[in-house]
């Protein structure tokens, strides 16, 4: 994977960095984000954050992605019963062997084709 590189914009790669972590991870707006760095002496405009988020965030993302841990290689189908809107409603959740969440759906009827169809995304992943 190719370094990101920030040549040529004015503000250091941290600042840049920093700006659209908040943006993405807290979803703020452009001006929210341009407030935050401006109570640390960091004056952004919000039109330059959006030009970050657009340039970098996709780049910033696949980044996170690949450093992230791979799943656990054994994993179970859980299927449980929700209310929703005082409507119940299935629900079905692949959990591997940690307690992390690979996959969920969700729905008015219990159907064996689409719960299969989970099983296997999950074991894609």
């Amino acid at each position: 994977m190719s370094k990101i590189s920030y040549r040529g914009y004015r503000f250091p790669p941290d600042i840049i960095q920093r700006a659209v972590w908040l943006y993405f991870r807290f979803t703020l707006s452009f001006r929210d984000v341009e407030d935050l760095l401006a109570e640390r002496g960091i004056e952004v405009s919000y039109e330059t954050i959006r030009q970050w988020v657009t340039r970098f965030g996709p780049a910033i993302a696949r980044h996170l992605r690949s450093r992230r841990p791979r799943p656990h290689g054994q994993w179970h189908l859980d299927e449980m019963f929700v209310s929703i809107s005082g409507k119940w409603m299935y629900l079905w959740r692949a959990i591997d062997a940690e307690g992390e969440v690979l996959d969920c759906l969700v729905q008015s009827r219990r159907d064996k084709r689409a719960a299969k169809k989970l099983t296997q995304l999950a074991q894609n992943r």
